[in-house]
């Protein structure tokens, strides 16, 4: 009973807002976990509404819903479409159960989906009122493990938010990056990844104290794979580095986020604005198909400012970039990752397993799963 007047009274709000202003939301996006300004995945495809919606005089806002989960989702669905909206965009995995009921629901209202497909009864079902975008986050994973590597570094870490796919795939894409590198440099020993999943995609102080406690006892860069979350581990590499301790550094996720800390050398790209707003230019045209973006048609990949690297240059990542553009045996073959997908996608396997699974594929690299 709560839910439902709380509901009626945002709601109320909401329509009550929009007559002030004279017009109605033509375009919304409702946030995943995390806010607006996640400085990653939220605000990345965020931006691409805005860039779409400034161009064409449109009228556009953001909704955040109440809680995480389908319920809280459908019913900001349900406000935003009250309010106006002809398309939605939604980012993020756990919107797979509510853009399944709400594509049947909203026959006439557009939907981006970002980072999944829609599921009934746990089922891929898509409606042509459907675009989902998706992209090869192991291609974009696999140039920030190669290049740190490549770079000198030789004791990782990996912290993602939660092992939603999208995750998981940037983290394993990771291992085989570093992995390729290792063997291409001829080490001797073994690369040593730490690896773990913080529960969330929001910053905390635990998040923040997890992070100095890998730096103080020997990691020298963590590829923070967690939307918000990432900056406490950017506020963790920043704490050494304001006391002159030996500079720790991060890789940062989804866009480029080296505006966000000095500390961020590289960032393991997805184009969600571009990828939202080429979605938002040709719907009329994409429904009910994937977009699928990856390293052939520029959907992923590293920002190419190599400035604050110490060996990695340029001309380095255009020769790898090339590589996995040209040979399609390479680009289809970095070992273990179809199988992993597959696995992944099935949701038939624990974490610990897949990452014993993976670290069979690996040989110069070492994983320590925490």
């Amino acid at each position: 009973m709560k839910k439902f007047f709380y509901a009626l009274f945002v709601l109320s709000f909401v329509l009550v807002l929009a007559a002030c202003k004279g017009d109605k939301v033509e375009i919304a996006l409702i946030t995943d976990a995390g806010t607006i300004n996640d400085k990653s995945f939220n605000q990345g495809s965020w931006e691409g509404v805005k860039a779409y919606a400034k161009k064409h005089g449109i009228s556009h806002d953001y909704f955040q819903p109440d809680e995480v989960n389908t319920e809280s989702y459908l019913a900001t669905i349900e406000l935003a479409v009250k309010a106006g909206a002809k398309v939605i965009v939604t980012p993020g995995f756990y919107f797979s159960e509510a853009i399944g009921e709400a594509q049947t629901k909203y026959p006439d209202v557009t939907f981006i989906l970002v980072d999944a497909t829609p599921t009934v009864d746990g089922k891929e079902e898509i409606k042509d009122n459907v675009i989902p975008i998706l992209f090869n986050e192991q291609q974009s994973g696999f140039l920030a493990g190669y290049a740190a590597v490549k770079d000198g570094f030789r004791k990782l870490g990996f912290m993602g938010g939660n092992p939603v796919p999208a995750v998981r795939n940037f983290g394993y894409g990771y291992v085989q990056g570093a992995n390729y590198a290792a063997q291409e440099l001829k080490l001797e020993g073994k690369i040593t990844i730490r690896y773990h999943y913080l529960g969330d995609f929001v910053e905390k102080p635990e998040f923040k104290t997890k992070a100095e406690g890998w730096y103080q006892s020997g990691t020298e860069v963590i590829f923070a794979a967690a939307g918000g979350a990432g900056n406490s581990v950017m506020s963790a590499a920043q704490t050494f580095m304001e006391n002159n301790q030996p500079t720790k550094f991060v890789i940062g996720v989804d866009v480029d986020q080296s505006h966000e800390s000095k500390t961020v050398i590289t960032s393991a790209l997805k184009e969600l604005a571009n990828a939202v707003e080429y979605a938002l230019e040709n719907r009329d045209k994409l429904g009910g198909e994937v977009l699928y973006l990856d390293i052939l048609n520029d959907g992923v990949g590293l920002p190419t400012d190599f400035s604050r690297m110490r060996n990695f240059t340029k001309e380095d990542y255009e020769q790898i970039v090339n590589k996995l553009k040209t040979d399609k045996t390479f680009r289809e073959g970095i070992k273990g990752l179809n199988e992993l997908s597959a696995l992944i996608e099935k949701d038939e396997i624990s974490e610990a397993d897949l990452i014993a699974k993976l670290q069979e594929f690996v040989d110069k690299v070492e994983i320590q799963l925490e």
